[in-house]
């Protein structure tokens, strides 16, 4: 029988732990703690960054406890992205948010701009400052009508969201440092003041790559995870032997967590030659892997999904009368369905165990406990059959 953790104990665990210090670097991915989901392998970084080409940029704001918010921002390629635009598409889970530039996407089937991600009430400041960048790049004297694509969720509770602090110099430290390769993850950037299943939530981000047979194609993912649910992890339902996060905090002697609804950004890259349709039907299924995390997109949750191709032989030219447009036959889309849930899953656990305790505006979230976890999805594993 599966019984809960009580607070006091998890109180005389973290008591009896190390430094504030010691314990940020011991938080893991969930493969470095042993927990492996899905069956496909992982690309070489294990991040939405393996598709090549995709960078991520972080940029983070702190200052006590009041301010702990950022920007995100997610390349598609290291060009001028809209000299040379890529085949995208949005799927809504649930609406209950602000995605500002959804429309031309969704109208067009292309991206012109990176991908921004931030907090809610910073979400114009963000887009102002994404297209004053891109209108100073070389080669867009002329241009006089662009689309930055900025997400969001709420990041009010451990951040004083109305300050709006964020500055065209953040947002451009975003958009120009970006890695390619091993990818921040947890409190920073958009994520730095998440919450998600009560816990602290942040940035998470992993990646598939599919057989030779299959194609050899990666898909990768990028979570802003600030939502709620029974969480869920490779099957296991850990909140069971999780505390109340509420009852948690207070043991802590720390005001409880939020109770709000939340939201999530999903973002999907690969380099699969996908036309808008198809990478629509990608989209969907990202939220496959949302759903197995224990979340129900409920009321007041905003659900988005961003997938794009960076297939060369697909980028597009505004310029150009004959546009490209090579994709896949549908039989050929299976397995990269399963890459974007298995990924999906993989980056939300990921944006948990690499988060940290935060002391924010309104109160703290607590980084998730991680030995009850391990421990239940170990015993989980020792119970399964062995294949046949």
């Amino acid at each position: 029988m599966i019984k809960r953790w009580s607070p006091l104990l998890f109180a005389l665990v973290a008591a009896g732990a190390a430094s504030a210090t010691l314990a940020a670097e011991q938080r893991p991915r969930a493969r470095e703690a042993g927990v492996v989901i899905g069956t496909l392998a992982t690309g070489p970084h294990n991040a939405i960054t393996d598709v090549a080409g995709v960078g991520v940029g972080h940029a983070t704001l702190r200052e006590g406890t009041r301010l702990h918010t950022g920007v995100t921002a997610i390349l598609p390629h290291p060009g001028n992205l809209y000299r040379q635009r890529v085949p995208a598409a949005i799927v809504v889970g649930n609406g209950y948010g602000k995605l500002a530039g959804i429309t031309q996407v969704q109208e067009l089937g292309e991206l012109e701009t990176p991908i921004l991600l931030t907090g809610t009430l910073s979400t114009w400041k963000v887009a102002d400052a994404t297209a004053d960048w891109l209108l100073r790049q070389p080669g867009m004297e002329q241009v006089r009508s662009i689309n930055p694509v900025v997400g969001e969720t709420n990041d009010g509770y451990l951040s004083d969201i109305r300050a709006r602090p964020l500055t065209p110099a953040l947002v451009e430290r975003a958009l120009t440092t970006p890695s390619h390769a091993a990818v921040e993850e947890g409190d920073v950037g958009a994520g730095a003041g998440t919450v998600a299943f009560g816990w602290k939530g942040g940035i998470g981000t992993s990646s598939r790559q599919l057989p030779a047979g299959d194609g050899g194609y990666t898909v990768g993912v990028l979570v802003q995870s600030n939502f709620g649910g029974e969480l869920t992890i490779a099957g296991v339902p850990v909140w069971k032997v999780l505390p109340d996060p509420a009852a948690y905090a207070r043991s802590l002697a720390v005001p409880p967590p939020s109770t709000g609804d939340g939201s999530i950004m999903l973002v999907v890259a690969t380099d699969a030659p996908l036309d808008a349709a198809q990478l629509q039907r990608l989209a969907k299924r990202a939220l496959v892997g949302l759903a197995r995390t224990g979340s129900v997109m409920s009321n007041g949750s905003g659900d988005y999904v961003i997938a794009f191709s960076t297939a060369k032989e697909n980028l597009r030219d505004p310029d150009r009368a004959l546009q490209p447009a090579r994709s896949l036959a549908g039989e050929a889309m299976s397995p990269l369905f399963q890459a974007a849930a298995e990924a999906t899953e993989e980056a939300i656990v990921n944006s948990l165990f690499r988060a940290h305790t935060v002391h924010g505006h309104r109160g703290t979230a607590a980084a998730l406990p991680l030995a009850p976890v391990l421990e239940a999805v170990r015993r989980a594993q020792l119970a399964a059959p062995a294949p046949r």
